[in-house]
């Protein structure tokens, strides 16, 4: 078992080694990309992508879906990133939404009540979530990111990780969400 007493070793080293010879960090990701993905130990997106460190701001969350509570985090953090505008990177800004096989929500997929409580819907809306594949579940996430986002310059695009090979597969390649029109 990890215990805290070693957490705080491997920081140690971490410090003396990474955090020392590694570039100043700003708070906004160096990489313009945001990851959203599951919880799942198996599948965590800096090793699985091979993100640096300061690359991409990473949600996790059970299933790495987007739902009204990743929403309102991404507009939070996407406030934090306003007030420091200097350390902004040009271009186009990326959200990663990770979905991967054999997900812990094929375990949920039983409990409707359970479910339409974290998407907040009624529980007759369940199906369209797509919560038993990943594949599906991915493009279900874009299209929600794409209603519910009008940025100018945003992309969302949906990978998914096969816990068993280790690769990832795009299946939703990024695309432009539309920008708000204000009448």
């Amino acid at each position: 078992m990890t215990d805290v007493a070693e957490l705080v070793g491997r920081n140690a080293e971490f410090v003396t080694g990474q955090f020392a010879t590694g570039p100043g960090l700003t708070i906004n990701p160096t990489g313009n990309m945001m990851i959203v993905g599951c919880v799942d130990p198996r599948v965590d997106p800096a090793h699985v992508l091979g993100l640096r460190r300061g690359e991409a701001a990473v949600i996790r969350n059970v299933g790495g879906r987007i739902t009204p509570a990743t929403l309102r985090t991404m507009k939070m953090l996407g406030k934090v990133g306003q007030a420091h505008p200097d350390g902004k990177a040009g271009g186009p800004w990326n959200l990663v939404i990770l979905h991967h096989t054999d997900c812990g929500m094929l375990d949920l997929a039983p409990f409707d009540d359970l479910l339409a409580e974290y998407f907040e819907v009624p529980a007759d809306v369940l199906p369209a979530k797509s919560v038993s594949d990943p594949h599906r579940s991915v493009r279900v996430d874009a299209d929600v990111v794409r209603q519910e986002v009008r940025s100018p310059d945003f992309l969302v695009s949906g990978l998914v990780y096969d816990v068993t090979t280790g690769t990832v597969e795009i299946v939703v390649p990024p695309t432009a969400v539309p920008v708000r029109t204000t009448a």
